[in-house]
């Protein structure tokens, strides 16, 4: 299984990059590149605490840089950015507690050329965690990997001790030791800077030497300044607000104008580089929405430069069959994602297991992902995608990180290098159930579980009815899908349901929960993953003390001791992180929170005019771009 896997994959891949060849550009205006992509932008520019769709991602990665770790991905760890980062040292203290001291370079500035200094980082984090945030409708950052964390979100400490401002360029991060071992350690000092200027003028980050905390920016004076009603001003005002309207940024681009559909960008000068030494070269860059149907055709007509995240098979093949002889060319990379059906389990009507589990049985995702992705896609068992390293390994397109001894004649370090080599060989997703079609299952499922047809031919137990509803973004043609692959099956068990298609920002907000009572019971979305893969941080703790997977509200203590246990492995032990991880997608796969369906192959279409553009898995187009050029 596994090989057939990895040649299916490697498949794909190869031959249609083989296909990426096409004539020399024509005249192309090198000052301006147009992208389109097929998911609108929401406007969430700032962070993701109101919302992550991944146009909206892209956006903030041209527009915030200065992390102070970023991926290397070429050796699979989070490192400082040298770039931001001049010096670094790791303390341990007494109790096992882990400072990480990092001298800032001294050469940072905003766009504005505001110096960034330690106390924008400082703010950052402050900021993300406040719970002036979840007043004005966000979700803060549950940062409790700082040391201090709870007592300074529960009042009992006036300062975060997990976070100290040494001088204007130092900056102390302390993380608790019960957070520790974490497997992606340096990844817990993920941190852009903020201006605090722009976002709650009038307050100032102090440090009184017990840890940094948020006051009125004139000294003596008491009355608060860090309110709800500031931050809905300043971060939420449709026309001047720091969410759709960043005015003053650190990353490589910053934004010029933004109409709800169009943002338009221009170079920040400012801006040194990445820690790769790239530089923004692309005097400016339109970003839009590209309507599949139509898309391919403007990239001919040159009013596109390049197609983002093109996952549909029809336009794919379209765009394909076209290339020859045109003045366009393509990558394509594996999705680090997925598509899926997820579930309101707070609704008695999927709140059972069970009926989970037949909805499971009554959707054939093969024929989906077929219909849907084409040749492009392919079914997942759980939630995971193509594109991330971990299915690498298992799939064989990864090799596990293990070396053979240098010297031949090491015999001791030979058998250590064939045992781990078999360790890993070991490895697989065989334990996962593969939910495809079967009716007499999913009914079997409903009979035991007490669910009994009525009158109407639907199945109802305690008064409460199937007869479910699943909504979808309007953009998508997954009801078509669907009215083939799953509803048909849902009728002959006795499930009724009905699919209505809802704007995007409708979607979103059913998904995170912003409405008091979510009146659909499933949903069709997708996500992408972040490189630090901790599932543990999705759930939530009830009034009643129990964890819930938090979009879903499914409780389920298994799962998230299973994700617990993956974050808790010693960073670099990575046998022992896949073991974790293919018990938390066993796991997964047995209570059903969503219907995993399928993860697929995003495809790039671009003028050949654009050189160096690097986009694959684990680089957004947005981070691609920075050192791209057009000749």
């Amino acid at each position: 299984m596994k090989k057939i896997c990895a040649l299916l994959l490697t498949i794909v891949l190869l031959a249609t990059q083989c296909l990426a060849l096409a004539e020399n550009a024509g005249t192309v205006n090198t000052n301006n590149l147009k992208v389109g992509n097929p998911n609108p932008m929401q406007g969430y520019f700032f962070t993701d605490m109101w919302g992550n769709s991944t146009s909206d991602m892209d956006v903030r990665a041209l527009l915030h840089g200065y992390n102070l770790v970023y991926w290397d991905g070429a050796n699979g760890l989070f490192a400082v950015d040298p770039s931001v980062v001049s010096g670094a040292a790791v303390v341990d203290d007494e109790e096992g507690n882990r400072s990480f001291i990092l001298v800032l370079a001294d050469d940072l500035f905003y766009s504005d050329g505001s110096k960034i200094t330690a106390w924008d980082y400082a703010f950052s984090y402050l900021l993300s965690m406040s719970p002036e945030i979840a007043e004005i409708g966000g979700t803060p950052r549950h940062s409790g990997f700082l040391k201090g964390y709870q007592e300074y979100m529960d009042g009992t400490a006036k300062a975060l001790a997990g976070v100290h401002v040494m001088s204007d360029d130092t900056l102390t991060i302390t993380v608790d030791h019960s957070y520790l071992p974490f497997f992606y350690e340096m990844g817990l000092l993920l941190c852009n800077p903020y201006p605090i200027k722009v976002i709650a003028p009038g307050v100032a980050v102090k440090d009184d030497g017990d840890g940094v905390y948020l006051a009125n920016e004139r000294a003596n004076v008491q009355e608060p300044v860090f309110t709800a009603e500031l931050l809905q001003k300043t971060i939420l005002d449709p026309n001047t607000g720091y969410m759709s309207h960043p005015s003053v940024v650190s990353g490589p681009y910053r934004l010029t104008s933004w109409d709800g559909q169009t943002a338009n960008f221009a170079i920040n000068t400012y801006y040194k580089g990445n820690a790769y030494g790239d530089v923004p070269v692309i005097p400016t860059l339109t970003y839009t929405l590209a309507e599949y149907g139509t898309m391919i055709d403007q990239l001919e007509a040159g009013e596109f430069g390049l197609l983002n995240k093109v996952m549909r098979a029809d336009e794919i093949m379209n765009g394909i069959n076209r290339m020859n002889g045109s003045e366009f060319a393509m990558s394509n990379y594996p999705r680090a994602g997925l598509s899926y059906i997820g579930f309101a389990c707070e609704k008695e009507t999927v709140s059972s297991q069970a009926v989970r589990q037949a909805i499971a049985w009554c959707l054939d995702r093969d024929q989906t992902t077929a219909d849907y992705t084409s040749n492009f896609g392919m079914r997942v068992d759980g939630y995971y995608g193509l594109g991330q390293w971990m299915y690498g390994i298992l799939a064989g397109t990864t090799p596990p990180p293990v070396n053979p001894p240098e010297n031949e004649f090491d015999t001791a370090g030979q058998a250590a290098y064939e045992k781990a080599l078999e360790d890993y060989e070991a490895l697989s997703l065989d334990g996962l159930t593969v939910y495809t079609a079967d009716t007499e299952k999913a009914a079997a499922l409903l009979d035991e579980d007490g669910w009994t047809l009525n009158e109407e031919g639907i199945r109802e137990k305690d008064g409460v009815k199937l007869d479910l509803k699943l909504i979808y973004s309007e953009e998508t043609n997954i009801n078509e899908v669907f009215e083939k692959n799953l509803i048909p099956n849902l009728e002959t068990v006795g499930i009724k349901l009905t699919m209505e298609p809802v704007g995007i920002n409708d979607l979103l907000g059913f998904w995170y929960k912003k409405e008091e009572a979510r009146e659909a019971d499933m949903i069709f979305l997708a996500t992408n993953f972040d490189i630090v893969f901790d599932p543990a941080v999705s759930f939530e703790t009830g009034e009643d003390g129990k964890k819930a997977w938090a979009n879903t509200n499914l409780q389920d203590e298994t799962l998230y001791s299973e994700a617990l246990a993956m974050r808790q492995t010693q960073p670099g032990d990575v046998l022992s992180y896949m073991q974790h991880w293919i018990s938390f997608q066993e796991r997964f796969n047995e209570v059903l929170p969503m219907i995993p369906i399928y993860s697929n192959i995003y495809f790039d279409f671009y003028t050949n005019a654009l050189h160096d553009y690097p986009v694959s898995e684990s680089m957004s187009w947005a981070e691609a771009i920075v050192g791209a050029s057009l000749q």
